[in-house]
């Protein structure tokens, strides 16, 4: 099972939620589905016209250490992401 943070925003208003699946599209459309039939979400307007509808989603990852590392004078350095 992974933990993955969705991030829903349709027809004006946002939600964000996590979710925990295994490592596969079925698995991680049950769980959203899931935690929507639930209605424990908090949904927020957003104030934002338009049509703007999507649906994100990505895997938490509890790790401290660098996306990526770089070797600069021969001392091992992080050059992740900044958050």
């Amino acid at each position: 099972m992974k933990k993955f943070t969705v991030n829903i925003w349709a027809y004006d208003h946002h939600a964000k939620f996590d979710v925990s699946s295994l490592d596969d599209s079925n698995s991680l459309e049950q769980s959203i589905l899931d935690k929507l039939g639930e209605n424990s979400i908090v949904w927020e307007k957003t104030g934002m016209f338009g049509p703007l509808n999507r649906i994100t989603y990505e895997e938490v990852v509890n790790d401290t250490r660098p996306l990526q590392t770089k070797k600069v004078l021969g001392v091992e350095v992080g050059t992740g992401a900044s958050v």
